[in-house]
């Protein structure tokens, strides 16, 4: 599904952008230098347009089915996760939002659902809202290594928090160094330590 993955998904532009995004952060008053623009006041995801022009279309057969199925059984987890997934792809994240939100009042305990419920929060400029989602996915599961991977995402890019980002990569690392999701976060370590020794030091520390 290919809004678990959405960080692996930026694998060809992520490691430069975050780069690039050190390398400029102090000069552009903290924005990702490669980056489009966010709304005023708001924080930014990494987005690119090969990313946007590879999102999926919105198939509108299966979506009515599925609201049908939704709205004849309340209960029913399966089709609301379905039809957030069908939103996430297309990047009509507002929509997906709501049918995760859904899910998840009715199945609290999908760590999988949560964390995409964050990525969405994040694609709608919310790190904050995402980072708090992502804290409920790790009471879940907190070996969560897609969770663990989007955290740094969301602190390096969102709050433009390196040492953050390092910290818990450098746990998925010791949790699950031959993961998917571990090699991400040794690529994404490699290339902030590269262009930003100090990045994983404490203040006041040497």
């Amino acid at each position: 599904m290919k809004a678990e993955s959405v960080v692996l998904g930026l694998s060809g532009m992520f490691f430069g952008l975050i780069v690039g995004w050190i390398l400029g952060a102090q000069a552009q008053n903290g924005r990702p230098a490669s980056a489009p623009p966010a709304p005023q006041g708001q924080s930014q995801a990494p987005t690119s347009t090969e990313a946007s022009s590879r999102a999926a279309i919105l198939d509108e057969n299966q979506v009515q089915a599925l609201r049908s199925i939704a709205d004849k059984d309340p209960k029913n987890v399966q089709a609301r996760v379905q039809l957030g997934n069908l939103y996430f792809d297309a990047e009509r994240y507002d929509q997906a939002i709501k049918w995760y939100e859904n899910a998840l009042t009715l199945d609290p305990r999908d760590p999988n659902v949560s964390t995409d419920l964050g990525i969405s929060y994040y694609y709608t400029n919310q790190p904050d809202r995402a980072l708090a989602q992502f804290d409920e996915s790790l009471k879940i599961d907190p070996r969560h290594t897609k969770t663990l991977l989007n955290i740094g995402v969301v602190r390096a890019f969102g709050k433009q928090d390196l040492q953050g980002a390092v910290a818990i990569w450098e746990k998925l690392l010791e949790l699950a160094p031959a993961s998917p999701e571990g090699e991400a976060a040794r690529r994404a370590l490699d290339s902030i330590k590269a262009a930003h020794p100090d990045a994983g030091k404490t203040p006041g520390g040497s």
